[in-house]
């Protein structure tokens, strides 16, 4: 997927200036899109008042101004709700515990490789993803930038999209952009108009995280995007030029859904 649409955009907030363009670099290389970047708490502040197509934000602590990166972060928790990894060369305990306190989704410590960049992305897009289903429950948000998480083989949704990763990043893809998902053996592969992704967990995972207004099981191995369907014939629904079965426990509930459209 090439289009803008499916790329994860990201604001650098970093207020030394070949360290701004290397992640830049790194970024870009990596696929992500750059909204912006940005070397103080004011400067920052413009741009996220201008720009709401922001996915994740990338802030060092030390930053220019009156006011250092954990106090932009409170200000932006405050009224954004963006995923946030703090770039940090500071290993002191205050400033980490005051780093807890803004609950940032990652913490990437300097000097950092492409991988170590990689894995924060990851883990800040799904330690947000967590946190938005369980809004009750306290996790820890502080991570270690060179460990994996728990569950990197469930889908990551912020807000009406999904971010499903392919080869090495993440790509952003909406809802309804996602045609119908099926099952092979123990892996999950979502089909969206242009592409493919292929997961290694089951599609239970994803029935229980999509919308049940749109999405439905209509087979053991099926889960379709009901607004996807172009037409059926018998218990074949049609989705372009692909024929998908409906099992006889879920005929009766998917033909009269058609009904009422």
């Amino acid at each position: 997927m090439n289009s803008l649409s499916s790329t994860i955009r990201i604001l650098i907030v970093e207020d030394e200036k070949l360290l701004a363009q290397d992640i830049s670099w790194r970024l870009l290389d990596m696929s992500y899109e750059i909204v912006g970047v940005t070397d103080s708490a004011e400067s920052t502040l413009a741009l996220l008042e201008k720009t709401t197509d922001i996915h994740l934000i990338l802030m060092d602590i030390m930053i220019k101004g009156d006011k250092d990166g954990i106090e932009l972060a409170h200000l932006i928790n405050e009224k954004y709700n963006i995923p946030l990894i703090f770039l940090s060369s500071l290993t002191d305990a205050k400033v980490i515990d005051r780093a807890k306190q803004v609950e940032p989704d990652a913490y990437l410590l300097k000097p950092f490789n492409d991988r170590q960049i990689s894995i924060a992305i990851e883990l800040a897009l799904s330690n947000f993803s967590k946190q938005q289903k369980n809004q009750n429950k306290k996790e820890e948000k502080l991570a270690d930038a060179t460990t994996l998480p728990k569950n990197d083989n469930l889908p990551i949704s912020i807000k009406n999209d999904l971010f499903l990763k392919k080869n090495n990043h993440y790509e952003r893809v909406a809802m309804e952009a996602i045609k119908f998902l099926e099952a092979d053996n123990n892996y999950t592969i979502i089909h969206t108009e242009n592409d493919q992704f292929l997961y290694s967990t089951g599609l239970k995972n994803f029935e229980e995280q999509l919308p049940k207004e749109t999405f439905f099981r209509v087979h053991r191995s099926y889960l379709v995007n009901i607004s996807a369907v172009s037409g059926f014939e018998g218990n074949m629904l049609f989705i372009k030029d692909k024929k998908i079965p409906v099992s006889k426990a879920h005929r009766v509930e998917i033909l009269n859904l058609f009904k009422t459209l």
